[in-house]
């Protein structure tokens, strides 16, 4: 199973790919490891009992470019569970692209229903097996506006970077 290793301020999170269920999206993750787009992101929305997400802005709020979206493979039977990693996306169902979360609890309204714009839901392609703690971490700290965004930590928890690993 591959890995990735995202060394951030607060810690280390290792991230277990589902590339069976989600070759698709794991696919697009390591191209955005391997291309060093992560390096230097920060966690810009963090929700806690809900969900860190990051991969897509730099610590001054400016988004980073991106590639084509990745199709939605919410319906690959993983769930949102605690500790497992997502992909981020608009109102509409395949436009992922670079962004994920780390869900820091139990979200089965984000799960995939049905073939449908609102049934959907965020594809699950990861599991955190290591840095736990680091997840828990982020998940406290401070937030407020930055940049026209909300749930932004007011200091800012930083992808250092990621690299893939086995």
């Amino acid at each position: 199973m591959p890995q990735v290793k995202l060394t951030t301020s607060l810690g280390t999170i290792v991230i277990d790919l589902h590339q069976e269920a989600a070759p698709a999206t794991v696919a697009n993750f390591l191209a955005y490891v391997e291309s060093g787009h992560y390096d230097g992101t920060v966690f810009h929305r963090v929700i806690p009992g809900f969900m860190n997400q990051g991969g897509g802005f730099t610590a001054d709020m400016r988004q980073k470019p991106v590639r084509e979206p990745v199709r939605n493979e919410a319906d690959n039977g993983l769930k949102n569970v605690r500790y497992s990693v997502a992909m981020a996306r608009t109102s509409v169902p395949h436009s992922a692209t670079s962004q994920f979360f780390v869900n820091t609890a139990d979200n089965p309204a984000l799960d995939h229903t049905a073939p449908t714009p609102a049934g959907w839901g965020y594809a699950v392609f990861g599991t955190v097996t290591g840095g736990q703690d680091v997840v828990d971490s982020i998940a406290a700290v401070r937030t407020g506006r930055a940049g026209g965004h909300g749930d932004v930590p007011l200091v800012p928890v930083v992808i250092e970077k990621a690299v893939a690993a086995g």
